[in-house]
């Protein structure tokens, strides 16, 4: 019956998780603009199922985030729309497969930061955990989708010269980085770090997070154990 519940609670869980991905992707929920440049919060429901559930569900919600920005490609974002246009493999395997990635290695993230030393139950470590969680699950986006982008286009005239024309620079590719990301990979990271932090420490302080983690393990161990002990 226990195992039952968690099992409902994991699919009300990716359920809801979903369905926040695909309305911060078409509304302005999921990004933050400020002048001209554009915060994507969309890493956040991402990190936050990876934290719940596991690496796998990281990616699987990563691959979900990738769908909304590979259906934008079609029309609804310029560059994504130049992108696709230029090779519409490439432009998939950046949009879903470098988010899907990103999910799964954020999910692995966790699983290292909850194991690395003692693990009790104060709020504090879990804090921790979910924040840096969601600081490298923002990091592992930028990368991923960066480094696909400079493998695949790199060496493209046609894209060289659109950049330029665009006014980022590609003289070298620090310059590029640079204006191509910018302040934006910053933001995302401390809003990913400081969000998915507080969501996360909320969650479980309300015993909803994380259902599989070291936590709650040690924690039914520890009722076992006392049950057996009162038996005794």
């Amino acid at each position: 019956m226990k195992k039952q519940t968690q099992k409902t609670k994991a699919i009300a869980l990716m359920g809801i998780l979903t369905a926040l991905l695909v309305i911060m992707a078409f509304t302005p929920l999921g990004y933050l603009k400020v002048g001209a440049i554009s915060i994507s919060l969309l890493m956040i429901p991402v990190a936050l199922g990876a934290i719940a559930l596991g690496p796998v569900a990281g990616a699987i919600l990563g691959t979900i985030f990738g769908i909304t920005s590979f259906a934008q490609c079609f029309g609804a974002d310029v560059f994504g729309t130049f992108i696709m246009e230029l090779n519409p493999f490439f432009c998939f395997v950046m949009c879903i497969v470098a988010r899907a990635l990103a999910g799964f290695l954020a999910g692995l993230v966790f699983k290292l930061v909850t194991k690395a030393g003692p693990y009790t139950e104060k709020p504090v470590i879990s804090y921790v955990g979910c924040a840096v969680t969601g600081l490298c699950a923002a990091l592992f986006n930028t990368l991923l989708f960066m480094g696909s982008l400079i493998l695949f286009f790199w060496n493209n005239t046609k894209f060289i010269e659109t950049m330029e024309s665009w006014g980022i620079t590609t003289a070298s590719l620090g310059k590029f980085l640079a204006a191509f990301v910018g302040v934006n990979a910053f933001v995302e990271a401390l809003a990913g770090c400081l969000i998915v932090g507080a969501i996360g420490l909320a969650l479980y302080k309300a015993k909803l997070l994380p259902f599989f983690g070291p936590v709650f393990r040690n924690a039914e161990k520890k009722s076992s154990a006392e049950a057996k002990a009162e038996e005794v």
